[in-house]
Protein backbone atom coordinates (compact mmCIF):
# COMPACT_ATOMS: atom_id res chain seq x y z
CA UNK A 1 0.00 0.00 0.00
CA UNK A 2 3.46 2.51 0.81
CA UNK A 3 3.92 2.15 -2.90
CA UNK A 4 0.85 3.48 -3.78
CA UNK A 5 0.61 6.25 -1.07
CA UNK A 6 3.98 7.23 -1.35
CA UNK A 7 3.91 9.73 -4.40
CA UNK A 8 1.17 11.45 -2.62
CA UNK A 9 3.16 11.94 0.85
CA UNK A 10 6.21 12.97 -1.53
CA UNK A 11 4.13 15.45 -3.08
CA UNK A 12 3.22 17.08 0.42
CA UNK A 13 5.71 19.26 2.27
CA UNK A 14 7.52 17.08 4.19
CA UNK A 15 5.70 17.99 7.75
CA UNK A 16 1.96 17.80 5.85
CA UNK A 17 3.36 14.62 5.37
CA UNK A 18 4.17 13.62 8.94
CA UNK A 19 1.24 15.45 9.99
CA UNK A 20 -1.44 13.03 8.17
CA UNK A 21 0.95 10.09 8.99
CA UNK A 22 0.38 10.88 12.69
CA UNK A 23 -2.97 11.55 12.51
CA UNK A 24 -3.51 7.67 11.26
CA UNK A 25 -1.04 6.66 13.89
CA UNK A 26 -3.15 7.84 16.45
CA UNK A 27 -6.31 6.36 14.90
CA UNK A 28 -4.12 2.81 14.74
CA UNK A 29 -3.50 3.76 18.62
CA UNK A 30 -6.74 4.32 19.50
CA UNK A 31 -8.25 1.32 17.85
CA UNK A 32 -5.34 -1.27 19.14
CA UNK A 33 -4.18 0.25 22.46
CA UNK A 34 -2.42 -2.94 23.66
CA UNK A 35 -0.71 -3.97 20.46
CA UNK A 36 1.62 -7.31 20.34
CA UNK A 37 4.60 -7.91 19.32
CA UNK A 38 5.91 -11.04 18.09
CA UNK A 39 9.89 -11.89 19.91
CA UNK A 40 11.92 -11.95 16.55
CA UNK A 41 14.92 -11.38 18.31
CA UNK A 42 14.23 -11.03 22.52
CA UNK A 43 17.24 -9.71 24.33
CA UNK A 44 17.70 -8.26 27.59
CA UNK A 45 19.75 -5.11 28.47
CA UNK A 46 19.80 -3.05 31.68
CA UNK A 47 17.46 -5.72 33.36
CA UNK A 48 14.73 -4.75 30.27
CA UNK A 49 12.84 -7.00 27.67
CA UNK A 50 13.33 -6.04 24.17
CA UNK A 51 11.06 -7.75 21.66
CA UNK A 52 13.44 -7.38 19.04
CA UNK A 53 16.50 -4.49 19.02
CA UNK A 54 15.02 -1.89 16.21
CA UNK A 55 14.05 0.84 17.56
CA UNK A 56 12.57 4.04 16.54
CA UNK A 57 14.89 7.04 16.61
CA UNK A 58 13.71 10.18 18.66
CA UNK A 59 12.66 12.98 16.25
CA UNK A 60 9.28 11.14 14.55
CA UNK A 61 7.13 11.09 17.56
CA UNK A 62 7.30 14.70 19.53
CA UNK A 63 5.14 13.81 21.63
CA UNK A 64 2.20 12.78 20.24
CA UNK A 65 2.89 9.40 22.11
CA UNK A 66 1.36 7.14 19.52
CA UNK A 67 3.34 4.39 20.98
CA UNK A 68 0.64 1.49 20.31
CA UNK A 69 0.74 2.19 16.43
CA UNK A 70 4.72 2.18 16.49
CA UNK A 71 4.71 -1.20 18.14
CA UNK A 72 1.97 -2.37 15.73
CA UNK A 73 4.22 -1.73 13.07
CA UNK A 74 7.10 -3.99 14.22
CA UNK A 75 9.24 -2.02 16.66
CA UNK A 76 10.98 -3.53 19.46
CA UNK A 77 11.06 -0.49 21.29
CA UNK A 78 10.38 3.42 20.75
CA UNK A 79 11.99 6.69 21.84
CA UNK A 80 9.70 9.55 22.10
CA UNK A 81 10.81 13.36 22.16
CA UNK A 82 12.58 15.54 22.39
CA UNK A 83 10.72 16.46 25.26
CA UNK A 84 11.30 19.73 26.99
CA UNK A 85 10.02 21.23 30.23
CA UNK A 86 7.51 23.96 28.69
CA UNK A 87 5.90 24.09 25.75
CA UNK A 88 7.25 25.19 22.30
CA UNK A 89 6.96 25.63 18.71
CA UNK A 90 10.06 24.80 17.14
CA UNK A 91 11.93 26.75 14.49
CA UNK A 92 9.99 28.69 11.96
CA UNK A 93 9.00 26.71 8.71
CA UNK A 94 9.94 25.42 6.39
CA UNK A 95 12.18 22.59 8.68
CA UNK A 96 12.02 19.67 7.12
CA UNK A 97 13.30 18.69 3.73
CA UNK A 98 14.05 15.51 1.66
CA UNK A 99 17.09 14.97 -0.13
CA UNK A 100 15.51 11.93 -2.10
CA UNK A 101 18.58 10.91 -4.64
CA UNK A 102 20.14 10.30 -1.02
CA UNK A 103 18.01 9.06 0.86
CA UNK A 104 18.53 11.95 3.11
CA UNK A 105 16.57 14.22 5.67
CA UNK A 106 17.50 17.51 6.65
CA UNK A 107 15.76 18.97 9.70
CA UNK A 108 16.01 22.02 11.71
CA UNK A 109 12.89 21.23 13.65
CA UNK A 110 13.91 23.21 17.23
CA UNK A 111 12.42 20.41 19.94
CA UNK A 112 8.82 21.41 18.55
CA UNK A 113 6.83 19.09 21.44
CA UNK A 114 3.83 19.87 23.90
CA UNK A 115 5.97 20.18 26.97
CA UNK A 116 6.65 17.75 29.48
CA UNK A 117 3.44 17.78 31.53
CA UNK A 118 1.50 17.35 29.04
CA UNK A 119 3.42 14.52 27.13
CA UNK A 120 3.88 12.84 30.81
CA UNK A 121 -0.23 12.74 30.60
CA UNK A 122 -0.54 11.24 27.56
CA UNK A 123 2.07 8.56 28.62
CA UNK A 124 -0.53 7.64 31.69
CA UNK A 125 -3.08 7.29 30.21
CA UNK A 126 -1.26 4.03 27.78
CA UNK A 127 -1.88 0.92 28.67
CA UNK A 128 0.73 -1.58 29.51
CA UNK A 129 2.98 -1.81 25.71
CA UNK A 130 4.58 -4.97 24.54
CA UNK A 131 8.29 -3.64 24.17
CA UNK A 132 9.94 -0.13 26.55
CA UNK A 133 9.43 3.05 25.67
CA UNK A 134 12.39 5.75 26.22
CA UNK A 135 11.68 9.51 26.83
CA UNK A 136 14.69 11.94 25.41
CA UNK A 137 14.82 14.81 27.18
CA UNK A 138 16.44 18.57 25.96
CA UNK A 139 16.37 22.12 27.36
CA UNK A 140 13.94 24.85 26.09
CA UNK A 141 15.58 27.27 23.84
CA UNK A 142 15.49 30.18 26.05
CA UNK A 143 16.87 28.56 29.14
CA UNK A 144 20.62 29.47 29.32
CA UNK A 145 22.96 26.36 29.41
CA UNK A 146 24.25 27.58 32.86
CA UNK A 147 20.25 26.44 33.68
CA UNK A 148 19.94 23.99 31.32
CA UNK A 149 20.04 21.01 34.01
CA UNK A 150 17.23 22.53 35.87
CA UNK A 151 15.43 21.79 32.30
CA UNK A 152 16.30 18.26 31.95
CA UNK A 153 15.69 17.53 35.80
CA UNK A 154 12.04 18.99 35.24
CA UNK A 155 11.26 17.05 32.66
CA UNK A 156 12.84 13.69 33.87
CA UNK A 157 10.84 14.19 37.34
CA UNK A 158 7.46 14.21 35.35
CA UNK A 159 7.99 11.74 32.71
CA UNK A 160 10.14 8.90 34.29
CA UNK A 161 6.95 7.53 35.97
CA UNK A 162 5.87 6.40 32.51
CA UNK A 163 8.56 5.38 30.76
CA UNK A 164 11.43 2.44 31.17
CA UNK A 165 14.74 4.36 29.56
CA UNK A 166 15.17 8.09 29.73
CA UNK A 167 17.74 9.75 27.11
CA UNK A 168 19.25 13.13 28.04
CA UNK A 169 20.00 15.01 24.26
CA UNK A 170 22.83 17.24 24.36
CA UNK A 171 23.35 16.54 20.63
CA UNK A 172 21.16 18.64 18.74
CA UNK A 173 22.39 20.66 15.98
CA UNK A 174 18.92 23.08 16.34
CA UNK A 175 18.83 24.59 19.45
CA UNK A 176 21.80 27.47 19.44
CA UNK A 177 24.87 26.48 21.93
CA UNK A 178 23.16 23.43 22.89
CA UNK A 179 25.94 20.96 21.83
CA UNK A 180 28.22 23.28 24.42
CA UNK A 181 26.58 20.86 26.79
CA UNK A 182 28.76 17.87 25.52
CA UNK A 183 31.61 20.11 27.39
CA UNK A 184 29.55 19.31 30.80
CA UNK A 185 28.17 16.00 30.66
CA UNK A 186 28.96 14.96 34.64
CA UNK A 187 27.30 17.52 35.66
CA UNK A 188 24.55 17.32 33.67
CA UNK A 189 24.12 13.26 33.86
CA UNK A 190 25.07 13.52 37.79
CA UNK A 191 21.72 15.53 38.18
CA UNK A 192 19.43 13.57 35.80
CA UNK A 193 21.02 10.54 37.31
CA UNK A 194 19.65 11.93 40.41
CA UNK A 195 16.56 12.77 39.61
CA UNK A 196 15.67 9.22 38.25
CA UNK A 197 14.29 6.11 40.07
CA UNK A 198 18.01 4.36 40.47
CA UNK A 199 17.25 1.36 38.13
CA UNK A 200 16.01 3.35 34.97
CA UNK A 201 18.68 3.48 32.45
CA UNK A 202 20.16 6.84 31.94
CA UNK A 203 21.43 7.47 28.30
CA UNK A 204 23.47 10.24 26.73
CA UNK A 205 23.01 10.85 22.35
CA UNK A 206 26.24 12.03 21.12
CA UNK A 207 27.10 14.18 18.18
CA UNK A 208 29.07 12.88 15.03
CA UNK A 209 30.56 16.05 14.89
CA UNK A 210 33.15 16.30 17.38
CA UNK A 211 37.00 15.07 16.73
CA UNK A 212 37.19 11.38 17.74
CA UNK A 213 39.19 11.80 21.08
CA UNK A 214 36.48 14.18 21.96
CA UNK A 215 33.78 12.00 21.37
CA UNK A 216 35.89 9.08 23.62
CA UNK A 217 36.33 12.05 26.52
CA UNK A 218 32.46 13.19 26.36
CA UNK A 219 31.59 9.07 26.35
CA UNK A 220 33.99 8.19 28.81
CA UNK A 221 32.87 11.23 31.19
CA UNK A 222 29.02 10.54 30.61
CA UNK A 223 30.33 6.53 31.81
CA UNK A 224 31.90 8.14 34.80
CA UNK A 225 29.09 9.94 35.89
CA UNK A 226 26.41 7.29 35.96
CA UNK A 227 25.48 7.12 32.39
CA UNK A 228 24.06 3.70 31.58
CA UNK A 229 24.46 3.92 27.55
CA UNK A 230 25.42 6.14 24.77
CA UNK A 231 23.19 6.56 21.36
CA UNK A 232 25.46 7.29 18.87
CA UNK A 233 24.70 9.56 17.09
CA UNK A 234 22.47 12.48 16.37
CA UNK A 235 22.59 14.36 13.22
CA UNK A 236 25.31 15.48 11.51
CA UNK A 237 26.13 19.45 10.18
CA UNK A 238 28.64 18.08 7.85
CA UNK A 239 26.67 18.53 4.82
CA UNK A 240 25.72 21.39 2.02
CA UNK A 241 22.14 21.92 1.96
CA UNK A 242 21.75 24.52 4.78
CA UNK A 243 21.30 24.95 8.26
CA UNK A 244 20.17 21.73 10.17
CA UNK A 245 20.76 18.00 10.66
CA UNK A 246 21.21 15.78 8.08
CA UNK A 247 20.10 11.88 8.90
CA UNK A 248 19.91 9.08 6.33
CA UNK A 249 22.21 7.12 4.04
CA UNK A 250 24.95 9.95 3.99
CA UNK A 251 25.16 9.79 7.79
CA UNK A 252 26.07 5.99 7.67
CA UNK A 253 29.94 5.75 7.59
CA UNK A 254 30.20 8.25 10.05
CA UNK A 255 28.10 6.66 12.42
CA UNK A 256 29.08 3.06 11.59
CA UNK A 257 32.93 4.52 12.77
CA UNK A 258 31.68 6.43 15.72
CA UNK A 259 29.90 3.79 16.88
CA UNK A 260 33.43 1.17 16.85
CA UNK A 261 35.11 3.73 18.26
CA UNK A 262 32.89 4.01 21.40
CA UNK A 263 32.19 0.42 21.70
CA UNK A 264 36.37 0.18 22.09
CA UNK A 265 36.24 3.32 24.42
CA UNK A 266 33.60 2.71 26.97
CA UNK A 267 31.92 -0.53 28.81
CA UNK A 268 28.78 0.53 28.71
CA UNK A 269 26.05 -0.41 26.05
CA UNK A 270 25.80 1.28 22.65
CA UNK A 271 22.70 2.15 20.65
CA UNK A 272 23.64 2.65 17.00
CA UNK A 273 21.25 5.12 14.64
CA UNK A 274 22.55 7.17 11.72
CA UNK A 275 21.96 5.98 8.13
CA UNK A 276 20.70 2.53 9.14
CA UNK A 277 18.32 1.80 6.22
CA UNK A 278 18.25 -1.91 5.74
CA UNK A 279 18.88 -5.10 7.49
CA UNK A 280 22.25 -5.33 6.48
CA UNK A 281 22.45 -2.00 7.69
CA UNK A 282 21.64 -2.88 11.21
CA UNK A 283 24.11 -6.21 11.14
CA UNK A 284 26.87 -3.83 10.50
CA UNK A 285 26.08 -1.70 13.67
CA UNK A 286 25.65 -4.53 15.71
CA UNK A 287 28.63 -6.10 14.81
CA UNK A 288 30.62 -2.75 15.06
CA UNK A 289 28.99 -2.68 18.75
CA UNK A 290 25.73 -1.79 18.88
CA UNK A 291 23.85 -3.72 21.43
CA UNK A 292 20.67 -1.86 19.87
CA UNK A 293 19.55 0.24 17.14
CA UNK A 294 17.22 2.66 16.26
CA UNK A 295 15.69 4.00 12.93
CA UNK A 296 14.13 7.11 11.49
CA UNK A 297 14.53 8.48 7.60
CA UNK A 298 14.35 4.38 6.72
CA UNK A 299 10.69 4.70 7.68
CA UNK A 300 10.01 8.00 5.66
CA UNK A 301 11.19 6.68 2.40
CA UNK A 302 10.45 2.82 3.03
CA UNK A 303 7.39 2.94 4.58
CA UNK A 304 5.34 1.10 7.85
CA UNK A 305 6.77 -2.37 6.87
CA UNK A 306 10.49 -1.21 7.61
CA UNK A 307 10.88 -2.02 11.07
CA UNK A 308 9.35 -5.63 10.76
CA UNK A 309 11.81 -5.80 7.39
CA UNK A 310 15.04 -4.95 9.29
CA UNK A 311 14.20 -7.49 12.27
CA UNK A 312 12.95 -9.86 10.65
CA UNK A 313 16.59 -9.73 7.77
CA UNK A 314 18.59 -9.13 10.88
CA UNK A 315 17.54 -12.34 11.82
CA UNK A 316 18.04 -14.06 8.85
CA UNK A 317 21.86 -12.50 8.94
CA UNK A 318 22.71 -14.00 12.70
CA UNK A 319 21.17 -17.10 11.39
CA UNK A 320 22.93 -17.33 8.26
CA UNK A 321 26.48 -16.78 10.28
CA UNK A 322 25.32 -18.81 13.11
CA UNK A 323 25.53 -16.01 15.93
CA UNK A 324 22.93 -15.32 18.48
CA UNK A 325 21.97 -10.85 19.07
CA UNK A 326 24.21 -10.86 21.76
CA UNK A 327 27.37 -12.63 20.22
CA UNK A 328 27.39 -10.55 16.99
CA UNK A 329 27.69 -7.31 19.18
CA UNK A 330 30.90 -6.37 18.40
CA UNK A 331 32.53 -8.69 17.18
CA UNK A 332 33.83 -6.55 14.21
CA UNK A 333 35.29 -3.95 16.55
CA UNK A 334 37.22 -6.71 18.40
CA UNK A 335 38.56 -8.29 15.27
CA UNK A 336 39.97 -5.32 13.64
Amino acid sequence: MYRFLKPFLFWLPPEAAHAIATVFLRLVSWLFPRPSVPPALPSKLWGIDFPNPVGLAAGMDKGDVVAPAWFRLGFGWVEIGTITPRPQPGNPRPRLFRLIPERALVNRMGFNNAGSARVAARLASLPPQPGPICLNVGRNKDTPNERAADDYVSALRQLAPHAQLATINVSSPNTPGLRELQGSIADLVTRAREALPRAMPLLVKLSPDEPDDRLVEIARAAEKAGADGIIATNTTVAHDHGQGGLSGAPLRDRALRVCRLLYRSVKIPIVGVGGILSAEDAYARIRAGASLVQIYTALIYDGPSTPRTISEGLAALLKRDGLTLEQAVGVDARAS
